[in-house]
């Protein structure tokens, strides 16, 4: 999160905006709910908690998409086109680039049906049968209330222990890393080590294409803010992956 990602730390960006409503815009529910369907749907549920039968749910989408895959495509973006776009239209871009990218449609394909909806009006799609509908109403359904759980066994023990001192990598990301980039290149000290893995999914760039154990690290405000901009002995802690540690 080295450029429009992750602000902390930077000064000047003007107000914050204090929007207290989920959604503004009608559409903006449309975009979450095909999120959240994509979600319910995804294959990586095969090998996830609570143990959901994805593989007999009679649904096209063959592929993994998680929180990761959303991030990554809104992320990648543009930085001033990052700015521009609300937050939901960020959603739709990286779910549409997505769709591209695997090829369920071209962008041609969703050029015409986009001139189409601008011009004609509301789409209606043709209805699943039955059958079809209801196992994958009832699927994302059970998603909604049970969720899934990215907890691993762990494959080998930690490398670092309670106590010890270690140093932030900064490794180079194109589009979406979970490590701050206001923590790059910092010292700390493991101040727990969580129980197990935790797989994350974030695509190519990064280093977490497998579950990974991870850390709660502790660090002197002073040593990320300075001195004079921070309280007196006042501490930071974040959660930390173990490939961004060294």
């Amino acid at each position: 999160m080295k450029l429009q990602h992750s602000l902390g730390g930077l000064q000047g960006l003007g107000p914050v905006d204090l929007q207290k409503n989920v959604f503004v815009h009608e559409w903006e529910t449309r975009i979450f709910g095909i999120h959240t369907a994509m979600m319910a749907l995804s294959s990586h549920l095969s090998g996830s908690l609570p143990n959901y039968p994805i593989e007999s749910v009679p649904t096209s989408f063959k592929d993994i998409w998680t929180w990761a895959d959303l991030r990554r495509g809104a992320e990648s973006m543009q930085p001033f086109d990052y700015f521009r776009f609300r937050y939901y239209e960020k959603w739709l871009g990286g779910i549409s680039g997505f769709f591209i990218e695997k090829g369920y449609f071209t962008a041609e394909e969703l050029e015409a049906v986009m001139s189409f909806y601008l011009r004609e009006g509301n789409l209606k799609p043709a209805p699943l049968p039955d059958h079809e509908q209801s196992a994958i109403d009832e699927q994302v359904l059970r998603y909604l209330e049970e969720g899934d759980s990215g907890r691993r066994p762990a494959e080998a023990p930690p490398r670092f222990k309670a106590g010890q001192s270690v140093v932030i990598d900064d490794p180079d990301c194109s589009d979406h890393t979970r490590l701050p980039g206001y923590l790059r290149n910092k010292c700390g000290v493991i101040d727990l080590v969580y129980p197990d893995c935790y797989a994350y999914f974030p695509g190519p760039s990064d280093r977490l294409q497998k579950p990974q154990i991870s850390y709660s690290v502790k660090f002197k405000a002073a040593d990320i803010w300075g001195p004079e901009k921070s309280e007196p002995d006042a501490f930071i802690y974040a959660d930390l992956f173990e490939c961004y540690l060294k």
